[in-house]
């Protein structure tokens, strides 16, 4: 009878088993990416939708951390984190589990933006002190830009002025020659969208040094000199292209085929990202900030996003390619800290590899990843045929397109 009764908790062990193995296989790509993004953005915005932020974050920096204020930690996760989740935050609100996490998070954060204005709350953010809050303060207009209806309108008229009012001082900060243009530029490019003052200028000259920069085949420097990094895909060309989209739309400071030449560019840059998503679901771990993870390949998320992929890629095959890279980084142990918060590394915990600058609220980038969260789960994107990827096809005997550069 003993053993009659072992037999039978076996059997129900590896059915169990079975049964839960089963389950996981049949999340979709939808659910898996947005389980994840609530997964990484709710300690974030839970804790800052009640003032709680600086309270309950482990702050960790590089053991390399260059002495800047280390409350710049607390901009960098709302800014980034925000910017990467604002297109999914637009979506309509709908009864699917989905739909009430997406406005469970929505709701902290518009709470969370009238946190960060507010000098007399606990998470006010670091506005007024050093050069790095304009690079978050871009993030975080960079959010307003891409949900405004959402993310921007239905925060209070105090709110609204505290931000142009932190913005505006931002102009004390004197962005180096390098992809800092972009920040003061894309600062100034939300303000026009509202018809606030804006300084013309910190536009116009940042489109033309961009300009100036372009090398060929969809690459940027970074300021004077070429440095082989995903800076191209982390600021530059996201930023260039909505700065443009900006001064397009209000008829200001640029012609209409410069932004057509900008997303041309972005497009061959997508389909390189594309193909250096490895089989496997990995990519080159190369140049500075990649403990920015999957922010990385914003590139190809955003061409997603705006329905503008390159005409030889599949959007099956970059869904596929997008959700094998997020599966292979994040089922590696040592992402998350015990209260939820990302951890320095790129595939883990791995301090080591953090620049001088890095702090783990740098690491929200890796929200722009997510991007094409934005476009709603009926859309293709989400319901196409899951496909082999280029360097899938190329490894598998299987028959794919040659690559051609552009000028």
């Amino acid at each position: 009878m003993k053993r009659l009764f072992l037999f039978f908790s076996f059997v129900s062990l590896c059915f169990v088993s079975f049964s839960q193995s089963n389950s996981s296989d049949n999340v979709t790509d939808r659910e898996y990416v947005a389980n994840l993004m609530y997964e990484i953005a709710e300690p974030v915005l839970k804790n800052m939708a009640k003032g709680e932020l600086v309270k309950n974050m482990q702050v960790e920096v590089s053991p390399s951390w260059d002495g800047r204020d280390i409350k710049v930690t607390y901009m960098e996760a709302f800014g980034r984190l925000m910017t990467g989740i604002a297109p999914w935050l637009s979506l309509p609100d709908d009864n699917t589990d989905e739909g009430k996490k997406r406005k469970q998070l929505r709701e902290w954060a518009l709470e969370s933006y009238k946190h960060a204005v507010d000098p007399n709350s606990p998470d006010y953010l670091l506005w007024r002190k050093e050069g790095q809050p304009l690079v978050d303060a871009a993030f975080i207009a960079e959010s307003f830009l891409r949900a405004p209806k959402q993310l921007w309108e239905p925060l209070d008229e105090i709110t609204k002025q505290r931000y142009i009012e932190e913005f505006t001082q931002l102009r004390r900060v004197n962005p180096p020659y390098s992809n800092w243009l972009l920040f003061s530029a894309t600062v100034e490019a939300f303000l026009m969208s509202i018809d606030a003052p804006y300084d013309a200028y910190r536009i116009s000259s940042a489109l033309r040094k961009i300009e100036e920069w372009y090398v060929g085949d969809s690459w940027y420097s970074d300021g004077e000199h070429f440095a082989f990094d995903y800076y191209n895909s982390f600021v530059i060309q996201p930023m260039y292209v909505e700065v443009l989209q900006e001064c397009v739309k209000k008829k200001i400071l640029v012609n209409p085929r410069q932004l057509d030449l900008a997303v041309q560019r972005l497009q061959r840059h997508a389909a390189i990202q594309e193909r250096l998503i490895s089989p496997e679901g990995t990519f080159p771990v190369f140049g500075r900030s990649i403990t920015y993870r999957v922010g990385a390949l914003q590139i190809l998320a955003m061409t997603a996003w705006h329905e503008k992929l390159p005409s030889e890629v599949s959007e099956g095959q970059v869904r596929s390619a997008l959700v094998a890279v997020m599966k292979r980084m994040f089922s590696v142990e040592g992402n998350f800290n015990e209260s939820g918060f990302l951890q320095l590394g790129f595939a883990g915990h791995q301090p080591e590899i953090s620049d001088v600058y890095t702090n783990n609220g740098s690491l929200y980038l890796t929200s722009v990843g997510f991007l094409p969260l934005g476009l709603p789960a009926n859309h293709s994107f989400w319901t196409s045929d899951s496909q082999d990827w280029t360097s899938k096809k190329a490894w598998s005997g299987q028959s794919f397109l040659k690559d051609r550069s552009t000028r």
